[in-house]
């Protein structure tokens, strides 16, 4: 079962936090606190998103392949750090892995795909024992082996990635963790849940754009734009 956990060092008030950083440099009144919250919102709505980098994010991510944490590593922007659990160390012999929903079409390829992994995991213990170490060992380890990992990032790092990966040509896996940490940050606290329910922080590109910059579109944008103007 794979899962977010936002950990405790992740910035409680972001808005806050980004208006009294800009308010510093403004030379403005950084003692109110509800000032401070205006003045972030003002920046996020200028695109002044310098000051989203100070908003810290520390994140665990258990139980995602790895396969999806490869993809998660290619979004390198704004100095992200991360730890991942490591098959140097680890006893991977009763490896779990995630399972793709096509393979779930019927029992037969259910089974083919539990056996591969099976026949993997048999293999990993019989290397064990026989005394071959287990960080070479870990080369036949499968991408659907989840894993887990440990994010610091910032804020303006997860906008830029959800612009791609809510996409609904990015693969499932990587929207389902994007989901996942959008909801996570949402129950972090009042502005966070501000940010994510109330100013949708996070959105895909096409949404940002108005028009989908895709060479094959899936459609979304213009659906979205039906539907508003139905609502009207």
């Amino acid at each position: 079962m794979s899962k977010v956990i936002v950990q405790r060092y992740t910035t409680d008030n972001p808005i806050s936090l980004m208006g009294e950083e800009a308010g510093i440099c403004w030379n403005a009144d950084t003692t109110d606190e509800e000032k401070n919250f205006k003045r972030g919102l003002n920046c996020l709505q200028s695109g002044h998103l310098r000051v989203a980098e100070y908003v810290q994010i520390y994140l665990v991510l258990d139980g995602y392949s790895a396969r999806v944490i490869r993809e998660f590593y290619t979004h390198i922007g704004g100095s992200p750090t991360r730890l991942q659990e490591s098959t140097r160390y680890v006893d991977c012999a009763n490896f779990d892995y995630v399972v793709p929903h096509s393979i779930f079409k019927d029992e037969s390829t259910l089974n083919s795909y539990k056996d591969i992994m099976s026949n993997i995991q048999e293999g990993y213990a019989k290397l064990q024992e026989a005394g071959v170490p287990k960080e070479d060992i870990a080369n036949m380890l499968p991408l659907g082996m989840s894993t887990k990992v440990v994010v610091r990032t910032n804020l303006r790092h997860l906008m830029d990635m959800s612009k791609q990966r809510l996409c609904t040509r990015a693969y499932w896996e990587y929207r389902n963790l994007m989901h996942d940490i959008i909801e996570e940050l949402s129950y972090h606290s009042d502005e966070w849940d501000y940010l994510v329910n109330d100013y949708h922080i996070f959105k895909r590109k096409c949404e940002e754009l108005g028009y989908c910059p895709e060479s094959k579109s899936c459609g979304y944008i213009e659906k979205l734009k039906e539907r508003n103007l139905s609502e009207r």
